[in-house]
């Protein structure tokens, strides 16, 4: 037993933990619920998988749909494990920290983990009931996933976002809550992993990392938290703010040009040259700032968003200096195009650890 079956697979944790999976090597077995369920499919995609985790939900929706989704998708989810010939060792139910304040949600959420639960039990499975709190991440869904997609959707597009209610928050980035669920590391990281701001301090942070972007600068990202909201921030921003426009100065000596202004945090420069019609690249990174910029030569830089066919291209000259910023979980390469030598200038806001190197294969034109 060694894959995964997953529910809400195309949902926001969903992309994000099937990104986590990828490092492994490990594609998810999604299952439908709600009106595409189908009890059959469902349990031959459960049988055999060393871990289930249990994600669709409803939770923005009237009161009598969110309480009767949730419940729906939970039963559809324990009929067809207990159908699965070969049942997973590992349940996991990706519930809430909202499951105990009693509101309609709450309530569906924790009638929803003891029917998982229950199901779980009958078929000798370890039952995991994980409490995540608020989520953010690369690609929230605005005005639905959580504050932080809002306030990031509305700074990228160069409005003010206001706050109405302040209140504090804990948070937990996307790629964090894909680990646990994935049982690496273990659920009781999650307090250590999480983060804590006020709805006013978020915002704050935001404000401030929109603003050195523009610039085309790179925010203090020493911390995790500023880092992974810094990763969120852009996943706005791209294509639509790429590539970054350098200043290049020129005169009878030659040309300077700067390549990047970082705030904080370390970081790692790299240089390459690359033969004509030769590619770098086709990789992702779930964590890691990467940026390209061309020194001397001509080049594509082309990028795809994991598990879609969306592909952008950027031409670029040294001759015309730009810096292409990488966004996380797109995988990437550059591509010399002209007929002289490529040279290239790499700068990443970590160095590099081959134990933990957070690059990920994966073609850009798979």
């Amino acid at each position: 037993m060694t894959g995964i079956a997953l529910t809400g697979a195309h949902g926001f944790l969903g992309w994000h933990t099937r990104a986590a999976l990828r490092e492994q090597g490990l594609d998810a077995s999604a299952i439908a619920v709600g009106d595409a369920f189908d009890a059959t499919s469902a349990a031959s995609a459960i049988s055999g998988s060393y871990r289930l985790i249990h994600l669709a939900g409803v939770n923005r929706a009237s009161d009598d749909d969110v309480r009767d989704g949730n419940l729906r998708f939970a039963e559809q989810v324990a009929s067809a494990l207990l159908l699965a010939e070969h049942p997973p060792r590992e349940v996991v139910f990706a519930n809430s920290t909202q499951a105990a304040n009693g509101s309609v949600y709450g309530e569906a959420k924790a009638a929803a983990a003891q029917i998982v639960r229950t199901a779980a039990e009958k078929v000798g499975a370890n039952f995991s009931d994980l409490r995540l709190p608020n989520l953010f991440g690369e690609h929230g869904r605005p005005f639905y996933n959580a504050a932080t997609a809002t306030f990031s959707h509305l700074l990228a597009q160069g409005e003010t976002p206001s706050v109405e209610h302040d209140r504090e928050l804990t948070l937990l980035h996307a790629q964090d809550a894909a680990d646990l669920l994935i049982g690496a590391p273990d659920p009781g990281e999650l307090e250590r992993l999480s983060a804590h701001d006020t709805v006013a301090g978020l915002l704050d942070r935001l404000q401030g990392i929109a603003a050195a972007y523009r610039r085309g600068e790179i925010p203090d990202v020493a911390g995790k938290f500023d880092r992974d909201l810094f990763n969120t921030y852009r996943s706005y921003t791209f294509p639509d703010q790429a590539p970054v426009r350098l200043t290049r100065h020129a005169d009878d000596r030659g040309s300077f040009f700067e390549i990047i202004r970082s705030r904080g945090g370390c970081g790692q420069s790299s240089f390459s040259t690359t033969v004509p019609g030769i590619s770098r690249g086709d990789h992702f990174h779930r964590r890691k700032i990467e940026r390209f910029t061309v020194l001397s030569g001509s080049a594509t830089i082309a990028l795809r968003k994991l598990f879609t066919d969306e592909v952008h291209e950027f031409r670029v000259t040294g001759d015309a200096p730009v810096a292409v910023d990488m966004p996380t979980m797109w995988s990437h390469k550059i591509t010399n195009t002209g007929s002289d030598l490529l040279y290239t200038s790499f700068w990443t806001n970590d160095i590099f650890d081959t134990e933990n190197p957070d690059t990920i294969a994966e073609a850009v034109n798979a």
